[in-house]
């Protein structure tokens, strides 16, 4: 045998080695799909072993649990939540010249006049805090929440600022926070995914990009649940084929791929093993989660639900909580309805009439169920409006300077404005928060330094937040 045969030999042996020790979750993911074989019994336990075993986080959390309201489109913060009267004062006039320095709109002409809020503003709560008259409902939960008035992103048009958002990049590609999540902590969800996205109005300009698993292996990824139909294309079996055929269908596939595993290692492998266990699971946990009968009147009536079986933006927020109940780790509801160029004042009013009742019913639904202290909600869209005008004399083009959202639940302060705009709500004046700080300050509450929670992809270490993001002391309970 030559040198370069035994050298050969010996790297192989060290890789194997390196491959035992960096990668044994997929061994064990491999061990486990052998295990799920026997029965479905056993099949039903495959969600505790494997890649969505439950791990420990960097040190204790505040929460355990996301849901995430996505107002894709761009909700007006000038309308809803961050009130100008010096806006309102100079409506119609030109912006002042030094306010437009280094600026560019998206479609406007930054030298629009600007247009003052479409409507009023009152306090609410014992906090005091100040949010639109079209949103009486979240107003009744302001002493739960924390208002973010000084956020800022970089992208200035939909996809991208809406990837930006949910990865951390506007590249596509990239995990989504819910996969992060996901692949930080596992999963407590025996027979449903541990990620679910549900989606109303017209769903997001980003895509599936929004919610992929990028370059973590793929089911980590969000799984959508239809709104009308099977849940989830295919769950239904066809005519001819019951249960017992489907299962022992399974379980021969499952052991052809459970060889490739061991074969060859792929984590894509395991993923696919654990989607095929969870897909068959999901025929029984899919139907029950998605029947509203066993909800109580007043439970309906609170979200403003008059036809559980009727999809919408509503229904997505009862079955968000049912989904949390039900040990599902990230749940994330995308409504893209609020892109207001033109027809604002109707248009804001319609949105909330659309969102407003039942986020905050979501809200004080978890807080009832002792389920808040342990999950972060998080309300918000990809960038604000800009104070000019656009559209004859009602709307509002992309303004990525400042924008507000809302958070509330684990570890947040409660009954709390951070940060604030100049008097137009054009730039941030306190206490600015982009992107990559909130994505931190949210994995931070998980109980991750965001700096250590990575995945090498490419000959890098990558993260939610890049290169980028600082704990948002100032929203922490």
């Amino acid at each position: 045998m030559n040198t370069s045969h035994l050298l050969h030999n010996a790297r192989a042996r060290l890789l194997s080695r390196r491959w035992f020790f960096g990668e044994c979750g997929v061994g064990l993911a491999g061990i486990a799909a052998s295990s799920m074989l026997a029965s479905e019994g056993r099949a039903a336990a495959a969600s505790a072993a494997g890649p969505l075993a439950l791990k420990a986080s960097h040190f204790a959390p505040k929460a355990k649990r996301v849901v995430y309201m996505f107002q894709a489109g761009a909700p007006s913060h000038l309308e809803l939540y961050d009130p100008k009267p010096a806006l309102a004062k100079h409506d119609g006039q030109l912006p002042p010249a030094d306010l437009l320095k280094g600026y560019r709109a998206a479609f406007i002409n930054p030298k629009s006049a600007l247009l003052g809020p479409k409507y009023a503003f009152q306090k609410y709560g014992a906090s005091g805090i100040e949010m639109s008259e079209l949103l009486p409902y979240t107003g009744a939960i302001a002493d739960d929440i924390c208002l973010v008035r000084s956020m800022q992103t970089d992208a200035v048009n939909h996809a991208p600022a809406q990837i930006l958002m949910n990865t951390g990049s506007q590249q596509f590609g990239r995990p989504s926070f819910g996969s992060w999540t996901l692949y930080g902590l596992g999963s407590e969800a025996s027979d449903l995914p541990g990620y679910v996205v549900l989606t109303s109005a017209k769903g997001t300009s980003g895509g599936a990009s929004n919610y992929g698993a990028g370059f973590l292996p793929t089911l980590y990824g969000g799984v959508p649940l239809r709104s009308g139909g099977d849940p989830v294309l295919y769950l239904s079996n066809p005519k001819g084929i019951d249960r017992e055929t489907q299962r022992a269908s399974l379980d021969t596939l499952n052991r052809l791929n459970d060889l490739s595993l061991k074969a060859v290692g792929d984590p894509e492998i395991a993923a696919r093993i654990q989607a095929y266990e969870m897909a068959y699971r999901l025929q029984a946990s899919a139907p029950e989660l998605l029947d509203l009968a066993s909800e109580p009147k007043e439970v309906l009536a609170r979200y403003g639900i008059t036809d559980p079986t009727k999809a919408g933006y509503a229904r997505n927020c009862l079955l968000a909580r049912r989904l949390l109940e039900r040990g599902v780790r990230f749940v994330q509801l995308f409504h893209e309805a609020w892109d207001q160029h033109g027809g604002l004042t109707k248009e804001i009013r319609k949105n909330a009439l659309d969102t407003d009742q039942a986020s905050a019913a979501l809200v004080s639904d978890l807080k009832e169920r002792g389920l808040l202290d342990d999950t972060i909600v998080v309300w918000g869209g990809e960038f604000g409006r800009t104070p000019m005008v656009q559209g004859g004399n009602d709307g509002r083009d992309h303004h990525n300077r400042a924008f507000t959202m809302w958070l509330a639940g684990g570890g947040i302060k409660s009954g709390h404005v951070h940060g604030q705009t100049d008097d137009f709500g054009f730039n941030v004046a306190a206490d600015p928060v982009h992107v990559h700080d909130l994505n931190a300050t949210l994995l931070h509450l998980l109980g991750f330094d965001h700096t250590r929670l990575t995945y090498r992809f490419q000959g890098r270490d990558y993260r939610l937040t890049d290169v980028h993001g600082s704990l948002v002391k100032g929203i922490l309970a």
